[in-house]
């Protein structure tokens, strides 16, 4: 390979980290967003922020202590975890291997509990919840073609 086609590569991973970053930052700050209003709402309107396309008549009950608690742990996992992938994003766009991983590993894992659990139970509504899955789905694909294609 060549000096320019090395610049060129190297030019390519670049500007692909920079889109996966770009894309965990969204889903970042969405996350903590969510986690911040789910822990601010009462259980009835957390459980129908989270589960958007069920029938919120059907959620308007009242709910015991501790499944109140339970939603939020659900949002302050929502939160730490929307903080995580963002400072991955950071670093990311600085080229670091390790933040690539850790960013797939934390976002990947909690959207496929989220797309196994909410997408395929009918639960949501395709914004913001899939969008997000496939958000996070495109940073996680951008980030590991930049790393494996082009070794850096």
């Amino acid at each position: 390979m060549n000096t320019q086609d090395k610049s060129s590569s190297k030019g390519l991973a670049t500007a692909l980290l920079r889109i996966a970053a770009v894309l965990w930052v969204i889903w970042g700050v969405v996350h903590v967003l969510a986690g911040v209003l789910t822990i601010g709402n009462e259980t009835p309107q957390a459980v129908m922020g989270i589960a958007d396309a069920v029938n919120p008549a059907t959620l308007e009950i009242v709910y015991p202590d501790a499944a109140g608690a339970i939603i939020n742990q659900h949002g302050f996992n929502l939160s730490w975890i929307g903080v995580f992938t963002t400072v991955c994003a950071v670093c990311i766009w600085r080229r670091s291997t390790a933040a690539i991983f850790l960013a797939a590993i934390v976002g990947g894992l909690t959207d496929i509990g989220y797309f196994l659990f909410m997408d395929l139970g009918g639960h949501v509504n395709f914004v913001p919840g899939t969008l997000m899955t496939l958000i996070c789905a495109s940073a996680i694909a951008f980030s590991f073609f930049a790393h494996f294609r082009f070794k850096f």
